[in-house]
């Protein structure tokens, strides 16, 4: 559908009475909502009529629509899955969204195999095997297979068996006694069946036969004061009642089910998920939610089950959830459709059932309450830090600092560092490094000209490109200018990256993080005065952290380089002196200093070198 020239009065005419989805682009083109209606022309045609009942998100959002486009379909179980497919792909800002997409891990029993082993997975797929999960907890998941392993001797390797019985030797496992070897034919098809029958026992929860096993074994090693196996015996044993002890039942029914509730605020939700299966409470987990254009806990559970359950690729037979969700009859069916048996959505009313839902809901608001506070911590800590290093320079709005260092070895040449911090956190992304070009030997102050005049040219270019093309919006790597510079020194590296702004005609503030003796930062230096700070300050905090992330910044890349050979020593700058001579002069003289201070005479006596090759050394450093 072209947009140029799109008449929304118009469209809204043509909008047919059909199931299907609707997309809402902004003046960008991009899309900024998705969402599936009964009737395309009723749903759409309600946005842009003005009426009382739309929320303040729900105007913002309209204001900003530019076109809309629409795909019909031939159900609203069809409009459904078209939608949950579109938020999934392009996560359109007002649309209530899952902030992080979570893979479960499951346990694999290949029972397809004559000889089956247990995997770990992160999928489900529908082959002839069995799969216990999702669990929340990848390590539990792993620990779990390791302890079943050694419980029932199950084998690990890939080998094709009963084909390839007998063609290789056993492995580790047989030797340590964890697996007897069916790769040799030492146990039968049967008896080998049936470790895997007690195995799968164990995933459904059976834990009495084998703690009682285990005790029998470690009570019998002991008696015979075969005390390494009875430690063995008593470390498994505590292992499976870990295990036994976190799947608690949680009722009578052995459904798999999954109970959903909320808590949010003005801005955010927490969903909180427990999941149950053969009545066993195995794990639980939060999920955050941006509420968007949702108006209460009806719409951003919907949208929380679409999502959710889009993206998972277990369906449990029951889903209990705090409130009953909207479309909630085409979900039950869409549900239906990916299990292949009846799916049932029910909002429990009373009972233990309700307070389950409740002891989700108050797990929600506990972690929801949780992450204020951490929020808040955080703030403190960036955007409040960055606020106190303004206040101290009386500078008020510093979003962007950029913080430059040099760093030099003695005999290496110089290399340059940029890093930026936007609200108090380091932005990557927008880190330069430099390698020195236009000076010669260590000197930083010509070197920090040398960097912040790249720098600052570059941007000024880029933003003269873009304005040329009609882009003065857009931003290029060096575009984005900082609202302060941090240098990592005093006055005379302050001066530099003055000097060097003037000479661009570029007003930007700059300080000095000032180090004591002991080269700890003591204070900032601006405006020709030395201002000190706090030091138990989250401001003076922070700009510890960016002194020391450029030192490393700067100091990484060097050590890149040298690993990579390509910085060269400054007695490659010598006429006459090539490899074989610079080693030479470092293993008579040690060090470039004693290089530095030897006379003509005694570097004359170096192994390879002529008097020329001498001559040249000593005018290096000397004339």
């Amino acid at each position: 559908m072209d947009h140029i020239g799109f008449n929304i009065e118009e469209e809204l005419k043509k909008l047919p009475s059909q199931p299907g989805v609707y997309i809402m682009h902004d003046e960008r083109d991009e899309i900024i909502y998705v969402g599936k209606a009964i009737s395309l022309k009723n749903r759409v045609r309600q946005y842009f009529q003005s009426s009382r009942n739309k929320t303040t998100k729900i105007e913002q959002m309209v204001s900003r629509v530019e076109r809309f486009e629409y795909i019909i379909t031939d159900s609203e179980l069809e409009a459904l899955v078209l939608e949950c497919n579109l938020i999934k792909e392009h996560r359109p800002r007002y649309n209530t969204m899952l902030k992080d997409d979570k893979t479960y891990p499951y346990i694999k029993v290949t029972v397809s195999e004559e000889f089956p082993r247990i995997l770990f997975s992160r999928e489900m797929k529908k082959d002839r095997n069995r799969y216990f999960g999702p669990y929340t907890s990848a390590g539990a998941v792993k620990d779990t297979i390791e302890l079943i392993r050694k419980l029932y001797q199950i084998r690990t390797c890939r080998r094709n068996l009963p084909r390839d019985i007998g063609k290789e030797r056993p492995c580790l496992n047989y030797h340590i006694k964890q697996c007897q070897a069916p790769c040799q034919g030492y146990i039968s098809q049967e008896g080998y069946g049936n470790n895997i029958s007690q195995a799968l026992d164990f995933l459904s929860g059976k834990f009495a036969p084998v703690i009682q096993m285990l005790e029998e074994k470690m009570q019998a090693s002991s008696k015979e004061m075969d005390y390494e196996k009875a430690i063995e015996y008593r470390d498994l044993l505590n292992s499976v009642k870990q295990i036994a002890q976190k799947q608690k039942i949680t009722d009578s029914g052995m459904e798999d089910r999954d109970i959903i509730a909320l808590a949010k605020d003005e801005k955010d939700a927490v969903v909180q998920v427990f999941f149950v299966r053969e009545g066993r409470l195995i794990g639980r987990e939060h999920f955050h939610v941006t509420i968007a254009t949702a108006e209460d806990n009806k719409q951003i559970l919907t949208s929380f089950v679409k999502q959710f359950y889009a993206g998972t690729p277990f369906i449990p037979r029951e889903v209990w959830t705090q409130t009953q969700l909207e479309d909630e009859v085409v979900i039950a069916q869409w549900l239906t459709g990916k299990r292949g048996q009846k799916v049932r959505l029910f909002v429990p009313k009373k009972g233990q059932k309700e307070r389950l839902v409740e002891l989700a809901e108050k797990n929600a608001a506990l972690v929801l309450s949780q992450d204020k506070e951490k929020i808040k911590r955080e703030e403190l800590r960036t955007i409040g830090a960055m606020n106190e290093i303004g206040s101290w320079l009386g500078i008020e709005g510093i979003k962007r600092i950029e913080a430059f260092d040099i760093s030099n070895i003695s005999g290496f040449e110089s290399v340059g560092s940029m890093i930026v911090y936007e609200n108090g956190k380091p932005k990557r992304n927008d880190y330069r490094k430099f390698k020195i070009k236009w000076v010669k030997g260590a000197n930083d102050y010509a070197s920090m000209n040398e960097v912040l005049t790249r720098r600052f040219s570059h941007g000024l270019k880029e933003m003269e490109s873009l304005k040329v093309s009609g882009m003065e919006k857009e931003f290029g790597s060096f575009t984005r200018f900082p609202d302060l510079i941090m240098m990592d020194g005093g006055k005379g590296q302050v001066n530099i990256a003055l000097k060097t702004l003037q000479e661009l005609n570029i007003t930007i503030p700059v300080c000095g993080m000032v180090k004591d003796d002991n080269h700890r930062t003591r204070g900032l230096y601006y405006n020709n005065v030395e201002i000190p700070i706090d030091h138990h300050s989250e401001g003076f905090k922070l700009i510890t952290r960016i002194q020391d992330e450029a030192h490393r910044f700067a100091i990484e890349y060097h050590r890149s380089l040298r690993s990579k050979g390509q910085v060269k020593s400054i007695l490659d700058d010598i006429s006459d002196i090539g490899p074989g001579r610079r080693k030479a002069l470092m293993r008579k003289f040690k060090s470039l200093e004693a290089v530095k201070e030897a006379s003509y005479e005694e570097l004359l006596e170096t192994p390879g070198l002529n008097s020329r090759a001498a001559k040249s050394v000593y005018e290096f450093f000397h004339l």
